[in-house]
């Protein structure tokens, strides 16, 4: 795909959801990963000379936010911003961009974290998600890691999209306190 490819007038109607989703997750608080994302959707309209083609449009765009979850937190001075979440994933997946740190490093990056702070925060996040209620954790981890489409998984959990947001909501909640507590503390 090169540069001319890109076609930034979908960009809301295919991955708003996606990228809302990715950074809610992140920072917790849906006004910021509102803000976030749209301020990706600004970035990726700026630097769309420079999109080579190398990745799909959906993982360039979660590059774009993965720096602009990072800039949030340096700027509120949290230790949650100096780290990236790592977690372990299938690699041969069939899910274009899911766990873009794998597939879109940034050697430039000068938040790195080493190797063993990024895995024990991998390790502590799917701790957390194993103390979820079974449904909730099934759900989030469908909805969020890996991407799936709500209809989809409403269909194969058989509950409607309403039951999938609040377990979502309440997922994500837990999670927030189990990370304060077991790891930003």
């Amino acid at each position: 795909m090169a540069t001319h490819d890109l076609q930034p007038h979908a960009w809301v109607d295919e991955y708003a959801d996606y990228l809302y989703n990715y950074a809610v997750a992140r920072v917790g608080e849906a006004e910021i990963a509102k803000d976030l994302v749209q301020e990706t959707f600004f970035a990726g309209l700026k630097s769309a000379p420079n999109y080579k083609g190398e990745a799909s449009e959906r993982t360039w765009l979660i590059a774009i936010l993965k720096r602009k979850v990072i800039d949030h937190y340096r700027k509120i001075n949290s230790r949650k911003g100096k780290a990236e979440v790592r977690m372990q994933y299938n690699a041969n997946t069939d899910s274009d961009g899911d766990w873009l740190e794998e597939q879109v490093a940034d050697p430039f990056s000068v938040l790195e974290n080493t190797s063993l702070e990024n895995e024990e925060l991998g390790m502590a996040i799917q701790e957390c998600i194993s103390k979820l209620p079974k449904k909730q954790s099934k759900v989030f981890t469908m909805k969020t890691i890996q991407g799936m489409e709500t209809e989809v998984i409403c269909k194969e959990l058989g509950i409607n999209p309403s039951n999938l947001w609040v377990m979502i909501h309440r997922a994500r909640t837990a999670l927030m306190g189990c990370l304060n507590e077991n790891w930003f503390n």
